[in-house]
């Protein structure tokens, strides 16, 4: 009777764990997490060089086009066109304007395969209005490249305490 009750208890506990598999998005190994992980930093780095050499088109290569979700001062911005003309309309006017930016203390966590959150940290510091806050990014990989599909910004212009 006894093995008979583990026997079950063990049957019972595969099909729960097979079940449990097939709902779930598929996993990615620790190994490939991490080469994924790398490439959205990547893009994130190629965000911020992009904006500090005054291109904001470069910028926006990091962002789903045509229909990124882009939250920001309370508002939504339209698309990726309507957040590109934003970035020109608000800080294209000149170096000063754009300020230099600089993404920190990321963490990017895997989601499925072509699913991830990011949240970080960010500064631009310009002699007026500069901006500190948090991104809120759920990122998406799309024909083999990630980009942000939901951008969320909250911002201050004063730093965080340290």
């Amino acid at each position: 009777m006894r093995s008979t009750g583990t026997l079950l208890i063990g049957v019972l506990a595969l099909v729960a764990s097979v079940s449990q598999s097939a709902s779930c998005p598929a996993t990615l190994t620790a190994q490939a997490a991490e080469a994924e992980k790398q490439a959205i930093l990547q893009v994130i780095a190629g965000m911020q060089d992009a904006w500090n050499r005054g291109d904001f088109r470069g910028y926006m290569q990091g962002f789903k086009n045509p229909d990124v979700v882009f939250v920001s001062g309370g508002r939504f911005q339209q698309g990726w066109q309507g957040t590109l003309d934003h970035y020109i309309r608000d800080y294209g006017g000149s170096a000063e304007a754009r300020g230099t930016l600089k993404f920190h203390d990321i963490q990017v966590e895997m989601l499925a395969p072509d699913a991830a959150q990011l949240i970080s940290q960010y500064e631009l510091n310009r002699p007026q209005h500069p901006q500190f806050g948090i991104n809120t990014r759920l990122m998406r990989k799309v024909d083999g490249h990630w980009v942000i599909a939901l951008n969320h910004v909250s911002s201050s212009e004063t730093p965080p305490a340290k």
